[in-house]
């Protein structure tokens, strides 16, 4: 007998943006523009309180729920900065980064043969964590014309009533679009009419630009309905440290930490150190971090509109979402990194809904996304 792949996992194709990173790392003299990853380090000592931690020996498991100063300040972050109230104690769940979180909220809080609602384009894990589970997804395409918010009219039109979730992203990977609390109201209000639960993936909330951010837990009858996601990847420029949480209301953090203490047991410790020290410390850094990645959004949506690329005004994260001039967006994407050595992602890696668009992160120095944008004009001219 051979070794062979699960159905469930022969079903779903490798990521599409591995293959660009793959072709990228090939080639010399590349500016990347397809990885959605901070440019900038950890925050200096966020980074001292992790090595200070091992010079300490604190290096063995923590609660499965994560170290109870760290629910604390967590609970005290989202408080203050997103207006959410939750228990240390009962309704927050330390994860390995918010990809596990959602991961554990789509085993533990669904049924094989249950329906997910998924706005479209999403983050690469989403369908595939949703087929992992067993659980069938409807797909939710939000559009251009919309500026890729999600509205009652798509939620509508997709079948989403029928769904027992809905998960989503705002601000949003790969397009960059935010809502308003008047857009995250109607949302809400579908959700409440048709008893959908909510997985809420918030990790670019502190990466809005042009509104405050409002998370839909924050809204009459959604608390008891929703299951928050976020982390220290992308605010706090962590990403290899893998730390997120999970907010939601005792019964639903219980069921996701039944299976994180069997699989994960708990977050990795030395993380866990380091962002009670981001937390406690480094909150004026993130501000500045923001206020950088603002200046370069400005600047490659003004490119984008110069070289005659419909580009829509993404207010959020750390992307830009531009119409490809070309029919097939994979095939420019291949034909930019080969020729001028500039690596985007197609917008199909992300789903239904990102076809016939690119992604480009400015998540890099403003010096390289001039040069790239000089590159990525003259491959247009």
């Amino acid at each position: 007998m051979t070794f062979e792949a699960a159905d469930r996992v022969d079903s779903v194709p490798p990521s599409g943006i591995r293959r660009f990173f793959e072709l990228a790392e090939e080639m010399d003299d590349i500016i990347s523009l397809g990885v959605g990853e901070p440019d900038f380090s950890a925050p200096w000592s966020a980074r001292e309180a992790a090595i200070a931690s091992l010079e300490r020996g604190q290096t063995s498991y923590t609660a499965n729920r994560g170290k109870r100063e760290l629910r604390e300040r967590i609970a005290d972050y989202e408080a203050a900065t997103h207006n959410l109230q939750y228990d240390p104690d009962e309704e927050i769940l330390v994860t390995a980064g918010a990809s596990e979180g959602l991961d554990l909220a789509f085993r533990a809080l669904l049924n094989p043969g249950d329906s997910i609602a998924i706005a479209q384009p999403c983050y690469v894990s989403y369908v595939p964590g949703a087929t992992f589970a067993g659980i069938d997804v409807i797909d939710v395409p939000t559009r251009a014309e919309d500026e890729f918010k999600l509205t009652q009219e798509v939620l509508e039109s997709s079948g989403a009533a029928e769904a027992d979730a809905l998960v989503y992203c705002f601000p949003n990977n790969p397009t960059g679009a935010t809502m308003t609390a008047e857009e995250m109201a109607d949302v809400s209000a579908f959700c409440r009419e048709n008893d959908l639960l909510v997985f809420a993936d918030e990790i670019y909330a502190d990466l809005t630009y042009e509104h405050d951010h409002t998370s839909i837990a924050t809204l009459p009858g959604m608390r008891e309905r929703t299951v928050v996601f976020n982390g220290f990847s992308k605010a706090f420029a962590m990403t290899g440290f893998r730390l997120g949480y999970a907010m939601a209301p005792p019964e639903a953090v219980e069921a996701m930490n039944r299976i994180h203490q069997y699989s994960m047991l708990s977050a990795p410790t030395t993380a866990q150190h380091a962002a009670i020290e981001a937390l406690d410390n480094c909150r004026d850094e993130v501000t500045d971090m923001a206020a950088q990645y603002d200046r370069r959004r400005k600047y490659v949506l003004t490119r984008f509109e110069e070289m005659g690329l419909d580009c829509f005004p993404a207010a959020g994260a750390f992307y830009a979402f531009p119409e490809c001039p070309w029919d097939d967006a994979g095939e420019f994407a291949e034909s930019l990194l080969q020729e001028k050595r500039v690596a985007v992602v197609p917008g199909t890696a992300f789903g239904e809904g990102g076809s016939g668009h690119l992604r480009v992160s400015y998540a890099t120095g403003l010096d390289d996304l001039k040069e790239a944008m000089a590159r990525i004009e003259s491959f247009l001219n």
